[in-house]
């Protein structure tokens, strides 16, 4: 459940531009008011968290209140992502989510003990894309309570 002034923002980090926009019009279908924003790999992913290089101003790198991550990217991939920000007391409270095409039980696996709080198949239709973006919103931003902090 997010309050405050400011719209919730999302994090994706996905370098797939197709499913990158495929997201961000299935989110515009819900009646959730957010904010996007995409990365295009792990590292940048980092970047953005941190707020190093060009997202050190604040304003550039929102804290994301959801984080959407794609295991198989180019520089740094969603393991090992996943694996740095769970072990960073900093970064343990924000929510990560597993998006990806992987269908492996070893990702599943690896995926929970790391410390993700989801994990999602990519959906092969647009109509699956709106089903799972209004799923996320109901169930992250309207169920659950997300630290604020």
């Amino acid at each position: 459940m997010h309050s405050g002034g400011r719209l919730p923002t999302i994090l994706l980090a996905d370098d797939d531009a197709e499913d990158c926009l495929l997201l961000r019009e299935a989110l515009m279908g819900t009646p959730l008011r957010h904010e996007l924003r995409v990365v295009p790999d792990g590292e940048e992913l980092l970047d953005y968290l941190y707020r190093r290089g060009r997202y050190a101003e604040r304003q550039a790198a929102p804290r994301p209140d959801l984080v959407l991550v794609d295991l198989n990217m180019p520089k740094r991939d969603g393991r090992e992502v996943l694996r740095e920000l769970k072990s960073d007391p900093a970064a343990q409270r924000i929510p990560i989510v597993i998006l990806t095409t992987s269908t492996s039980e070893d990702d599943v696996a690896f995926a929970y003990a790391a410390g993700a709080r989801s994990y999602i198949t990519k959906p092969a239709t647009f109509q699956g894309w709106a089903q799972l973006a209004a799923t996320l919103a109901k169930y992250w931003f309207e169920l659950a309570r997300i630290p604020q902090s």
